[in-house]
């Protein structure tokens, strides 16, 4: 179960960020031609929105299964290792912070009244969230 969960975690990483990507280039887009925000503006903004969050559910699901989440934090140590740092502290606590602002941004356009301000607040929520994403991902453990 748990290299299932964390190849689901690594895989659909990549799904979550692409999505991110193209919905902040599509609302930066919308709002620098003018054009009306419509429903599919808002679906495509969705799509982003569910992955991140899937992604978010999957992370948090791993961190207390792992043998190396949230034990790394109980078992002493954590903070004076980096990597252990990351892994127990760092990466969960700023994706978490990271998902909260990509809902505000979500949550915001869907009350705000103009169709420019509706594409700001998807362009910019996501777009923070999403370095914010960048900053802590585990480069050598993802990538190596």
């Amino acid at each position: 179960m748990y290299t299932g969960l964390q190849h689901a975690h690594s895989g659909l990483a990549y799904l979550a960020l692409l999505a991110l990507v193209v919905v902040i280039f599509w609302a930066l887009f919308g709002s620098l031609s003018g054009r009306e925000f419509q429903e599919k503006d808002r679906k495509i903004a969705f799509i982003g929105f569910i992955l991140s969050h899937v992604q978010l559910l999957l992370g948090l699901i791993l961190y207390f299964v792992s043998p190396v989440g949230f034990s790394l934090l109980t078992g002493g140590g954590a903070m004076s290792d980096s990597a252990a740092r990351l892994t127990a502290l760092e990466h969960p606590l700023i994706n978490i912070v990271a998902i909260v602002l990509i809902t505000i941004g979500y949550s915001r356009a869907k009350k705000l009244t103009t169709s420019r301000a509706k594409f700001r607040s998807i362009y910019m929520m996501y777009a923070v969230g999403l370095v914010l994403i960048l900053s802590r991902i585990p480069w050598s453990a993802w990538l190596g």
